[in-house]
């Protein structure tokens, strides 16, 4: 299956387990596998090589989103599909990197705190709950879901598959990309 596309940004949101980066993965699959031009921007990735040396206040997180959009813009606008996997904790600074990427599109991953913390294998959301950790998106520190995403994915109670069909059913409506 021959994928036709032009460059646009898919921006996954939501708090740290939901599932951004499986999804991602699954999509970038798909799409490679027919053969469209895609890069991923993860933000744990991005945090490492692009944004070192910033930390976790309001400041630095828009920093490292900020910067996450303008490659993502680069990429997009030269052709290339953009696939974004970050937090993205706060709604500004995303509406900000959407007004700026021509076709952009938001997929807001949700999950209740309860499944996020069950699925932590690292314990962050215990720690958290228990004050352990400071500044941790969604317990000690805002996450603002999107208010209109343009996709919505129920990480808890979807299988990956149908999320996955949700999102690529955007995109083909939006004439992002054409399967032939």
């Amino acid at each position: 299956m021959k994928i036709e596309h032009e460059g646009f940004t898919l921006w996954f949101t939501g708090m740290s387990g939901a599932g951004k980066s499986t999804l991602s993965e699954i999509v970038v699959r798909r799409l490679r596998e027919g053969g469209a031009k895609v890069e991923v921007l993860d933000g744990d990735i991005v945090r490492t090589n692009l944004s070192q040396g910033l930390g976790f206040s309001r400041e630095d997180r828009d920093i490292n989103i900020r910067r996450i959009g303008f490659v993502a813009e680069l990429l997009s606008r030269n052709g290339v599909i953009a696939v974004v996997a970050a937090i993205s904790p706060y709604r500004e600074t995303r509406e900000e990197v959407r007004r700026r990427i021509r076709n952009f599109v938001e997929v807001f991953v949700s999950a209740p705190v309860e499944v996020l913390a069950e699925r932590d294998v690292k314990g962050l959301y215990k720690k958290a709950l228990a004050g352990e950790v400071g500044q941790f998106t969604g317990i000690s520190d805002p996450y603002e879901p999107p208010v209109s995403p343009d996709v919505t994915v129920h990480s808890d109670r979807e299988a990956i598959e149908d999320s996955v069909d949700k999102i690529w059913r955007a995109l083909e409506e939006r004439g992002l990309v054409k399967t032939g």
